[in-house]
């Protein structure tokens, strides 16, 4: 684990992969830097952001577990960006050591006080969200100390979720609709656990390729991918999903009912 910024890949070459995307002329609506890790940790993002409003119209968002919004230099690059989407889980030191399991340099009280920070100077669409865990941060006493931490922050929209695909620890469980629904009451969310669904597309031509290079960043269930071969009209999809059952490169998961498929 690192906290300290770095040029994990060349600006130029993701810009390349960006251009190749664009040129297959693919639909989209914004472009949204996520990256494998925190993309405030990658030196290039002012950079990058600037190089790919010189390519397209479109507006760039970058979600971020916002950890480094304390850093003025972070706060600058990203202000150059359309929409931040930054999370907060947590109500203190406790639950965020629990729930983000954060770098060791890292304190509660900077990272919120940054988010705070952040948010008064930051001249585009800042939408928050709060990933709710049951019997975590989703009690109400939790969520009436959130609703004082929203207070202090400028915010456009407060997006609420709940684990929807296997989690990276066992014992993480999602909130009932119930629960979510009262946690709408009480923050004033808008809660996206029930439409976070599909979406997915690539500029990979081989069908079996392409859900590798998503699953390889973006877990993907047994309906997702069955949706995505369906609009790409490819031929035998029972035969790619058997191949992913068999290949010992992919982690399938069951949960939820369904299996859910992402690569080691």
């Amino acid at each position: 684990m690192t906290n300290t910024r770095q040029l994990f890949f060349p600006v130029e070459g993701i810009l390349a992969e960006l251009k190749h995307v664009i040129s297959l002329r693919i639909p989209f609506d914004v472009i949204s830097i996520v990256g494998e890790g925190e993309p405030t940790l990658y030196l290039g993002l002012g950079e990058l952001i600037s190089a790919i409003k010189t390519i397209t119209e479109k507006p760039v968002a970058v979600i971020t577990n916002g950890s480094l919004l304390f850093e003025r230099q972070v706060q600058q690059e990203l202000n150059l960006a359309d929409i931040v989407l930054p999370t907060l889980d947590a109500v203190d030191e406790s639950m965020f050591r629990r729930i983000n399991r954060s770098h060791r340099q890292l304190r509660f009280n900077e990272v919120y006080q940054g988010l705070i920070d952040f948010s008064r100077q930051y001249p585009g669409h800042l939408w928050l969200e709060i990933m709710l865990m049951k019997g975590v941060n989703d009690e109400k006493d939790t969520l009436l100390r959130f609703v004082e931490m929203l207070k202090k922050i400028t915010y456009e929209k407060c997006y609420l979720n709940t684990p929807i695909r296997p989690p990276a620890e066992e014992g993480v469980t999602a909130i009932s609709h119930e629960q979510m629904i009262m946690a709408e009451n009480i923050l004033g969310g808008i809660a996206i656990s029930e439409f976070a669904r599909g979406g997915f597309s690539s500029g990979v031509d081989d069908d079996y390729e392409a859900i590798l290079t998503i699953i390889k960043r973006h877990p993907m269930n047994q309906h997702e991918i069955n949706g995505f071969l369906e609009s790409r009209q490819a031929e035998d999809p029972q035969t790619i999903i058997d191949r992913l059952n068999h290949d010992n490169q992919v982690n399938r998961i069951h949960y939820k009912g369904y299996h859910t498929y992402r690569l080691k």
